[in-house]
């Protein structure tokens, strides 16, 4: 039975018999294709996707805008939000006008405090008094009040040496703490 060729006979003319009847001739064709041409068709085909995107958010955003057209109610919403933040502004600038006059008071009691400083230690001066001495036995009740910081007394800590001891070393000089 393996010897027996089978033809088909059509009205007479014979063909010859299919060979290959699977699909690896079509998967070689489209192998070698690839091979040749892979790296054109990769290319291809991203930029095809990313004209596809494009094209799409254009459309929607030409949708979008179309049906989201200007009335008469948004002008009034759009006047009153300007309106809103003008009067925010100027509460705000009105604050800082407000904060900025403060600064310059004080400032200027400052400078004034200063000013008077002056005059007491020329005056002194003038006595034949010194200067350190007007500046220590005269503080103002206003810098008294205004000053935050308070002097620390000093601590009664024991000192880490006496004062009388000597240090004991094999050098020659003998130095008394005093000395150092």
């Amino acid at each position: 039975m393996e010897d027996v060729e089978i033809t088909d006979v059509h009205d007479g003319v014979e063909t010859a018999p299919l060979t290959n009847q699977d699909l690896s001739s079509v998967s070689l064709t489209v192998g070698e294709l690839l091979s040749q041409y892979g790296w054109y068709l990769l290319a291809v085909t991203a930029l095809l996707y990313l004209l596809i995107q494009h094209l799409s958010k254009r459309r929607s955003s030409q949708s979008s805008s179309s049906s989201t057209q200007p009335s008469l109610q948004d002008a009034a919403l759009v006047a009153r939000r300007q309106e809103a933040m003008e009067a925010a502004r100027m509460k705000m600038q009105q604050e800082l006008d407000a904060k900025a006059e403060i600064f310059r008071e004080k400032q200027r009691q400052q400078e004034e405090q200063k000013r008077r400083q002056k005059i007491e230690i020329w005056e002194s001066m003038q006595q034949g008094k010194s200067y350190k001495a007007t500046t220590r036995s005269s503080p103002t009740a206003e810098e008294a009040s205004s000053s935050t910081t308070a002097l620390k007394p000093k601590s009664d800590k024991k000192p880490l040496r006496s004062a009388g001891t000597s240090f004991k070393c094999s050098c020659k000089y003998h130095f008394k703490p005093s000395e150092i």
